[in-house]
């Protein structure tokens, strides 16, 4: 495989970082995953550490190098997650479920798939054309899609936060699975939490990702996106590959995995260790509780990797 990737995660004008963001690859196979934790319900940001944190190890686990059912894997995955987080509710007696949306991408073998959760997004951009796109879990995409409000009301409506589809909580989530859908040289994959598509049509984000190099315009499409949310500005949050060589530029920001032993994996993930405690009141934690939050997190992680 080649491609080039930018990973980055800003915790804009919140007082916490409750998205979680990640990458992983073998030598045949890439995976990406995010997820934004939801504010209105306690622990938030451990949904969706937790969901991330599952994506890897069960990826690390399977992709030998590559995996044997991509959809399947991902929808496993978000369904173990699902119930990874209603355990850690009733573990600690927290008074609900941690929530967060997620969405994630399996390149492998030139085909891209993906699932989600929520209104976190993908796009698939070719020739700076939408060629994929996920369909948010929402209100307002309800009432667009029911034709009641037009896509210039989404991102202003005062029920836009509402979301009917999440991983956590005490109904089965709504995954959406896509096609396995083909990929060219050039083709962009983004993935993003909602701070960030809110303040940029989808048209302006194809714009800016096509013709310049993406380690190049990414951090300016971030940078800007934090402008635009102004001082109640949300988390923002953005992984974005440019599929196959980087022909925009000389510098080597290619990634090349063919040297890659069977077995081996490379991995960045975001090292966000904010949390707020289980009754959801945001406050910093002592050293001492961030590491246990972190070790009781791994420990429900690997009750459901297998």
């Amino acid at each position: 495989m080649r491609f080039t990737i930018f990973q980055e995660s800003r915790k804009s004008q919140r007082k916490v970082n409750q998205d979680r963001l990640a990458y992983t690859y073998s030598r045949d196979t890439l995976l990406l995953v995010v997820a934004d934790g939801m504010g209105g319900h306690a622990g938030g940001e451990i949904a969706a550490q937790i969901a991330v944190r599952l994506f890897i190890e069960r990826f690390q686990q399977e992709a030998k190098p590559t995996l044997k059912n991509p959809l399947k894997f991902l929808q496993d995955t978000m369904l173990r997650a699902h119930s990874a987080l209603g355990s850690y509710a009733n573990q600690f007696s927290m008074l609900e479920t941690p929530r967060t949306t997620c969405v994630s991408c399996i390149v492998q073998s030139n085909y891209a798939y993906w699932a989600h959760a929520g209104d976190s997004r993908l796009y698939l951009f070719r020739q700076g054309g939408l060629i994929g796109q996920t369909k948010d879990h929402s209100k307002v995409q309800y009432l667009l899609d029911q034709g009641i409000i037009g896509a210039h009301e989404v991102v202003d409506h005062p029920d836009r936060n509402k979301i009917f589809g999440c991983l956590g909580g005490l109904v089965d989530p709504v995954i959406d699975l896509s096609r396995r859908t083909p990929l060219r040289n050039g083709d962009i994959i983004v993935l993003c939490t909602d701070g960030l598509w809110a303040v940029y049509p989808q048209e302006e984000i194809a714009r800016a990702l096509t013709g310049t190099p993406i380690l190049k315009a990414c951090p300016a499409l971030m940078r800007e996106a934090e402008v635009r949310g102004g001082p109640d500005g949300d988390n923002l949050s953005l992984i974005v590959v440019r599929w196959g060589p980087e022909t925009l530029t000389d510098e080597p920001t290619t990634t090349i995995t063919e040297t890659m032993g069977l077995g081996e994996f490379q991995t960045e993930i975001d090292r966000t260790l904010t949390l707020t405690d289980r009754k959801g009141v945001q406050r910093d934690l002592t050293d001492d509780e961030i590491e246990r939050a972190i070790e009781e997190i791994q420990a429900t992680i690997k009750r459901y990797r297998k």
